[in-house]
């Protein structure tokens, strides 16, 4: 058996945002990837469930399309917006938990994830997806702090206060614009002091090696491929890979399908192998150790084969007919995210 935490899934976004009101988290429904019978069904264990905030308070459907500079998606958004969009999705995160009961509970260190992967509950860590709705102060940060959060990626792709995130240019290197701004320094300092994960997915390269240079934790990008074989901005480039690998950090492999193929294009029709392709790069360039999953459930769209969280174990499947190993799966599936959490988060 191979439990799964998933380093991003969008699926909060349906309940926070405005959208299809008939759509549930709870009960079994074939919209989106997500819910908890599916992934009860699919093994998943636990993840980053990210809070996104869009230029406009709609949903941010599953792409058909990349945005190009200048389309609505990467216009900058207000503080006080920011933060009445984080603060919904806060709330809907625990009621999600109170309804689901017991189903599902928030977790804030990696005793609470790995206590709960054995009693098979759904381990819910709160991730923020664009640090626009911390405070440049920081002074709203100890309150998402007590609420549960535990990651904070710098940027989404759009710049803000902090730093500037990667487009999605075909082919296109992640060295794009400056690095971090010295709010955006200071919030990785912070971070490291409160125990807060750092998440490097969206960040151009830049702002990747300002990181780098101030974090004492793990380098991690929760949801994110392999330059080499999908040369798209978003992805990660071997020096990254080698940077990442050195502070024991992970890359949760993205199922997003204009990432994961040589041409990127964003189409379903594309195979399990696609991923077992990146994952095998990545493991190779970064050893087992360093690997992990991180769907983009509910933020992209993913290979057909797939379909939604519950057919994690199709993916698990194909990684034994390629010849991993049990003790390697278990490492990719749950147990070098334990550990990263270990490293990141404070203890109980």
């Amino acid at each position: 058996m191979f439990p799964i935490i998933d380093g991003h899934l969008d699926s909060l976004q349906a309940l926070y945002l405005p959208g299809d009101n008939t759509r549930s988290l709870l009960t079994e429904t074939k919209t989106g990837h997500f819910n908890l019978p599916r992934a009860q069904k699919g093994l998943f264990a636990g993840g980053l469930f990210a809070i996104f905030v869009p230029a406009t308070p709609k949903r941010n459907e599953i792409h058909i399309a990349f945005p190009e500079r200048g389309d609505e998606r990467f216009k900058p958004v207000e503080g006080s917006y920011a933060e009445g969009i984080a603060k919904s999705g806060i709330d809907c995160l625990h009621q999600l938990a109170a309804d689901s009961e017991g189903r599902l509970k928030i977790a804030t260190t990696a005793r609470h994830v790995r206590d709960n992967l054995n009693k098979g509950i759904i381990s819910a860590i709160l991730h923020f997806e664009g640090a626009e709705p911390i405070a440049s102060d920081f002074s709203n940060l100890e309150y998402y702090y007590q609420s549960g959060l535990r990651s904070v990626g710098i940027v989404w792709s759009r710049a803000n206060a902090f730093g500037h995130g990667v487009d999605f240019k075909f082919p296109g290197s992640p060295d794009t614009g400056p690095g971090l701004s010295d709010e955006g320094k200071e919030l990785v300092r912070v971070c490291n002091r409160m125990g807060i994960l750092m998440d490097l997915s969206h960040l151009n390269e830049k702002g990747f090696w300002d990181v780098h240079k101030l974090s004492a934790a793990p380098l991690v990008a929760t949801h994110s491929c392999m330059h080499a074989l999908t040369p798209i901005t978003r992805n990660l480039t071997d020096r990254q890979l080698d940077a990442i690998k050195e502070s024991n950090g992970i890359v949760g492999i993205n199922f997003c399908t204009g990432f994961l193929r040589d041409d990127a294009k964003l189409t379903p029709d594309t195979p399990i192998e696609d991923i077992v392709k990146h994952i095998v790069y990545a493991t190779e360039k970064m050893g087992v150790d360093h690997v992990g999953i991180g769907s983009d459930f509910d933020g992209a769209l993913i290979p057909e084969a797939i379909g939604d969280v519950a057919g994690l174990p199709k993916l698990i499947q194909n990684l034994m007919d390629n010849g991993f190993d049990e003790a390697s799966i278990r490492k990719i599936a749950h147990e070098n995210w334990l550990r990263v959490f270990a490293d990141s988060f404070k203890s109980d």
